[in-house]
């Protein structure tokens, strides 16, 4: 069974496809997994709470309101990330340490990278709601396929 973008896309002309602004950080290209989504502004908070927990192969959807002020996520929450069993990171905003992040077992998308830290505890966060960006619907459960040519979103598991 593949997972890679392209052969699902072709064997799955229905699922949702990212529009290409997504730039690889992560020590791992290829990721898949059901969706955790966060909408967050400039604080990233909600962020490490989410990587605390355990993430059974599931991928980080953080809407972060395609900000270019600030990271969200940086080489400590990718650590937690890594430790909890996440499969991956998509955020729609910047990361920083990345060269750090590079090293680690976990698949990290995001816009660009930005040195300066997120605020904690300024802005509100939802969780395990329905965010677009991207030109993609990302729903909580959905399944997301991402490797070097892409993110690939579908509401169920699917295969080439």
């Amino acid at each position: 069974m593949s997972t890679a973008t392209t052969d699902l896309s072709d064997a799955h002309p229905e699922a949702q496809v990212a529009d290409p602004i997504f730039a690889d950080f992560g020590g791992v290209l290829a990721f898949h997994g059901p969706i955790v989504t966060l909408k967050v502004f400039e604080d990233n908070a909600a962020v490490r709470t989410a990587l605390e927990e355990k993430g059974e192969g599931r991928v980080l959807v953080v809407d972060g309101g395609g900000s270019t002020r600030c990271a969200l996520v940086g080489g400590n929450l990718g650590v937690l990330g890594v430790k909890n069993g996440w499969a991956g990171i998509v955020v729609n905003g910047c990361i920083r340490d990345s060269e750090e992040i590079g090293g680690q077992e976990i698949g990290v998308k995001a816009l660009a990278t930005h040195p300066r830290k997120s605020e904690k505890g300024l802005h509100t966060a939802h969780r395990d709601k329905v965010v677009s960006f991207a030109g993609v619907t990302f729903k909580p459960g959905a399944w997301l396929y991402a490797d070097a040519d892409g993110i690939l979103v579908s509401d169920t598991a699917i295969h080439s």
